[in-house]
């Protein structure tokens, strides 16, 4: 039976889906949209399948472009990540980075995300190419969303954004608080509370995210048992509203489970990788 677990986990992570979502926030008088949240592509050299995947988006006819962090698992990936992203290139979009844009994985006993004082890594991880990425992608016209402000058309609309580096690796500062009008988009990697409650008091409509992976290994019938951010196990991923505990829940966030994991744990179970396809109106 272990084996037959493996066998299927090993599938399953390879088992790319993507998951659509009709959300009802936009403002009064703005057209219907559609949008990608990209997260967690994790690419490694020979992830001809995964390329195809993310080439193939591109008939869906997404209306704007988001990309959630942790693009990358190899100094010698960007190559392949620019050739899947191609299609998709001059759609409006925007980006933020994970720390698996800024550095490798490197190998780490897979239970210490469940038992922290099992250890981490016990060597240096090498540096990716984030900058030459970063550079590539506003070439693609994407806009560069880390600790700052922006906007960007799509469809002739306006579109107001706001986003952080990875709050994983402390990265993040909130940009200053600024008077703005009509539907905002917050990015972040990690959706860490303190960045989720920065953006919902910030009058942001719609925060997307990733980093979580879903949980990656999931109980059938229980779900997951690890965020590996300060989020319950309840919100792992999904769509839902936030404030968690608040009644009145001002804004909705989108947490995608992603398409790849590190390639120490090649693995999924009850937690198929996916890319976000969100249709708002």
């Amino acid at each position: 039976m272990g084996a037959g677990v493996a066998g299927w986990s090993l599938w399953e992570a390879r088992s790319f889906q993507r998951s659509f979502h009709h959300l009802n926030i936009l403002p009064d008088g703005m057209e219907p949209m559609r949008i990608l949240n990209i997260s967690d592509i994790h690419l490694m050299p020979g992830d001809e399948k995964k390329v195809e995947f993310l080439r193939d988006l591109a008939d869906l006819k997404p209306d704007a472009v988001f990309l959630t962090g942790d693009q990358l698992s190899s100094t010698k990936s960007l190559p392949s990540l620019l050739r899947a992203l191609q299609p998709l290139n001059g759609i409006p979009g925007a980006f933020v980075f994970g720390s698996h844009d800024y550095h490798a994985p490197v190998w780490k006993n897979p239970l210490s995300y469940v038992l922290p004082f099992l250890g981490g890594p016990e060597k240096d991880p090498e540096d990716l190419p984030h900058a030459a990425m970063a550079e590539a992608f506003r070439d693609f016209g994407w806009t560069d969303m880390r600790n700052t402000r922006s906007s960007i058309q799509v469809n002739n609309q306006k579109i107001q954004l706001v986003g952080v580096d990875d709050p994983h690796i402390d990265l993040d500062e909130y940009p200053a608080p600024k008077e703005q009008e009509g539907f905002t988009i917050g990015l972040t990697h990690a959706p860490y509370a303190r960045v989720l409650n920065a953006m919902e008091a910030d009058s942001v409509t719609l925060a997307l995210a990733g980093h979580t992976h879903g949980g990656q290994v999931c109980v059938p019938g229980y779900g997951a048992l690890i965020t590996n951010c300060d989020l319950d196990t309840a919100h792992v991923a999904g769509v839902f509203g936030w404030p968690a505990i608040a009644q009145e829940k001002t804004m909705t966030v989108a947490i995608s489970r992603g398409l790849g994991t590190s390639p120490y744990a090649p693995f999924r179970l009850a937690c198929r990788p996916e890319v976000q396809i969100i249709d708002l109106a």
